[in-house]
């Protein structure tokens, strides 16, 4: 058992991500943008947080990375404790260079930084995935998704879910952007 769980350890160690080990991916470096505000300067590709996997790897910074681990730890676990264990996160958009929520002329999005990734729901162990588009309406899943979307705020600069707009109907949008006032969250 000893030998086992050495060489579990030494296996993360090989994927760990930003100095921390409960980040697993690979390191991709620079990553430069058609804009030119969009590049991220040390960029990584993230396949999981403390032991859940995303559904796609993500590009994202290490602030970034170091964020959402946090959420998974002190917010989605916590949350679907028991009706979960949570083991994937739908990943709906991570970097990508464009403007935000897509509109001409409108500032560069944290995306196209590195500083965000949208999460559209949860799979569970049993496979049950829980959506943000059709549990936000539903009695349980909507009280387990609005926890998670909560305990988003602080970790996250920016939490924006379906009552923010309608852009953000079907997925949390998380980003490390920093406010004066504190984190901005809706």
């Amino acid at each position: 058992m000893v030998l086992q769980a050495m060489a579990k350890r030494q296996a993360l160690r090989q994927g760990a991500i930003c100095g921390d080990l409960d980040i697993q991916g690979d390191h991709i470096g620079r990553v430069p943008g058609r804009i030119g505000a969009c590049n991220i300067d040390d960029a990584v590709r993230v396949r999981s947080v403390a032991g859940v996997g995303l559904s796609q790897p993500a590009v994202i910074s290490c602030e970034t990375a170091r964020a959402l681990r946090s959420w998974v730890v002190k917010g989605v676990k916590p949350a679907f404790r028991q009706r979960g264990p949570v083991v994937e996160l739908k990943v709906a958009a991570h970097y990508v260079c464009r403007t935000r929520n897509n509109q001409p002329g409108a500032k560069v999005s944290e995306h196209g930084r590195g500083r965000a990734i949208d999460i559209s729901g949860f799979t569970m162990k049993d496979g049950e995935v829980v959506t943000v588009l059709k549990g936000w309406g539903q009695g349980t899943t909507l009280r387990l998704l609005n926890q998670t979307l909560k305990a988003a705020c602080g970790p996250f600069g920016t939490v924006l879910g379906p009552r923010s707009d309608g852009y953000h109907r079907d997925h949390f949008h998380l980003d490390v952007a920093d406010y004066r006032g504190g984190p901005y969250c809706r």
